[in-house]
């Protein structure tokens, strides 16, 4: 199940769309910022049922 959700960006601040895909349950990766291109550091978890559960964002550098 791909589903999308707005995160904000923790280096300029801005938000954007990111797609997520349930059905690989929790996931941490590197996603790029899509107004400054900084790196950031993504994990996201789904409850049993595939729903998102939540969602870490955070610098690349922290």
């Amino acid at each position: 199940m791909i589903e999308a959700t707005r995160i904000q960006c923790p280096y300029c601040g801005e938000s954007f769309d990111i797609t997520l895909d349930a059905s690989a349950g929790t996931q941490s990766y590197i996603e790029d910022c899509e107004v400054c291109c900084r790196p950031i550091e993504l994990r996201v978890d789904f409850d049993g049922e595939g729903e998102l559960a939540g969602i870490q964002v955070r610098r690349d550098d922290e």
